[in-house]
């Protein structure tokens, strides 16, 4: 009897999740990944355990494979994020930018194919007297980021040293380019395994990234556009509304300025798609020339970024600095001075005629009429990025796609859904089927989604 109940005991013992718990013992990553398999919570202590390890390497990429897919499926709690998301600001530099005097606010989008807004609210909102140090990271860009975009600007570097972004932000009002690498390295690490195992739509792990490298960056504040629908990462509108709130939640917690709006997804913003379609789209733009729908988000955001940043007192006086430095050309200026700083030819901005233009141009026809219901705005970027990829590697920027018909847009059989510019036909067939597949048409007019569904602050 006593040999049954020793031998019970030791192995016992042997378990793990028991072994793991006796004092000075650290815990097993195997325990680790079990202990949020089963959707129990982690504690202080185990957290910064995980965060060393993955900044030290000591974690196999297996493990933290295994590790990413747990927290995907199970979540972290807000006590976990908070603890995980200082974790990473503290695991590299946090951008203090001292010298500043202006209040310091970013914006971050969750994708968005077709969404010129933040190189505009950029410009905008140092036009407002607002510093935005805006580092880009991998995740901020869906298929085709914001960095891409810019270089299509024959000379610009979005890959600036430390120095040249602190002192063109002091100087300019703000700058744009590749997050450095000494910012959150743990973000660095862990955003490699969440490519790879299809984890990047990890609500828990958004949230950590997402405000880990914007107070890193020396952002005071931030507006956060949680995209939902085929052209972000948040497919879903409750879990793109749970995000919002547990964005909003988790920066209230580290006593930092935030505020999300919810934004509608599901089809392209503007009128083109394309590296440098879409850069001739941001300075018509600048000029005034702007759709209904961007127009309406840039307010919105400009808005909220003006507003946390404290330059304007009420909702009104916000909405009247940003429509005004918009129509002044007020903006446009400060994106011209933002990309001859960074060694940009600034005669483009002045003359975007001079962009390279594609040789071949053809009508991607409707095979049938009636009212567009959807539009998958992810099929459009994969195309665009067929056509765009050269056998070096290298972007065509002169390609993309433009006149962009939207969802409820009655169509005629043989009328034109889109125009897509091209010169490479290698990859042409496979990208009409994309194109082809984007577009749904039905006999009524479909229901259309409000463009900005919630504000959480």
């Amino acid at each position: 009897m006593l040999r049954r109940l020793h031998n019970a005991l030791f192995m016992e013992l042997e378990n793990p999740k028991i072994k793991s718990r006796l004092n000075n013992v650290e815990p097993s990553f195997v325990f680790l990944i079990e202990k949020k398999r089963d959707n129990e919570e982690f504690n202080e202590e185990e957290i910064r355990y995980l965060a060393d390890a993955i900044l030290k390497q000591r974690i196999s990429d297996t493990q933290l494979a295994a590790l990413a897919m747990a927290i995907y499926f199970r979540g972290l709690s807000p006590q976990e994020i908070s603890i995980f998301t200082e974790e990473m600001m503290l695991s590299g530099e946090v951008f203090a930018l001292p010298k500043i005097s202006h209040p310091k606010i970013n914006r971050y989008a969750t994708g968005g194919v077709g969404d010129k807004t933040g190189l505009i609210l950029i410009a905008l909102a140092a036009a407002c007297g607002i510093a935005v140090p805006a580092m880009l990271g991998d995740e901020e860009g869906f298929i085709i980021s914001d960095l891409t975009k810019l270089s299509a600007i024959p000379g610009i570097s979005v890959d600036l040293k430390p120095e040249q972004f602190a002192k063109q932000v002091r100087s300019v009002g703000c700058a744009i380019t590749r997050q450095f690498p000494q910012i959150t390295p743990i973000n660095h690490l862990l955003f490699r395994i969440r490519e790879q195992t299809g984890t990047i739509p990890s609500l828990s792990l958004l949230t950590c990234s997402l405000l880990s490298r914007k107070f890193s960056e020396g952002s005071e504040g931030v507006v956060v556009d949680v995209k939902w629908g085929n052209g972000s990462y948040i497919r879903d509108l409750e879990e793109a509304k749970q995000l919002a709130r547990m964005i909003t939640r988790i920066a209230k917690n580290m006593n930092r300025r935030c505020v999300a709006l919810v934004t509608d997804m599901n089809q392209p913003l503007g009128n083109a798609v394309g590296t440098g379609l879409e850069i001739q789209e941001v300075i018509r733009m600048l000029h005034g020339e702007i759709d209904s729908e961007s127009d309406e988000l840039i307010l919105r955001l400009g808005m909220e970024m003006v507003r946390l940043a404290g330059v304007a007192g009420s909702t009104l006086s916000a909405k009247q600095m940003i429509k005004r430095n918009l129509s002044n050309g007020t903006a446009l200026s400060k994106f011209r001075e933002m990309v001859v700083a960074q060694g940009g030819d600034g005669s483009y901005i002045d003359h975007p005629e001079k962009f390279p233009k594609a040789a071949q141009i053809r009508k991607l026809s409707a095979t049938k009429r009636g009212y567009i219901h959807t539009i998958d705005a992810k099929e459009i970027a994969i195309a665009v990025q067929l056509l765009a990829k050269q056998p070096n590697d290298s972007i065509d920027h002169s390609v993309g796609v433009s006149d962009i018909k939207k969802v409820g847009s009655q169509i005629k059989q043989g009328e034109s859904l889109l125009t897509v510019h091209y010169n490479d036909e290698t990859n042409l067939d496979v990208a009409l089927e994309h194109l082809r597949l984007a577009y749904r048409l039905a006999p009524k007019r479909p229901t259309e989604n409000d463009l900005i569904v919630e504000r959480v602050a």
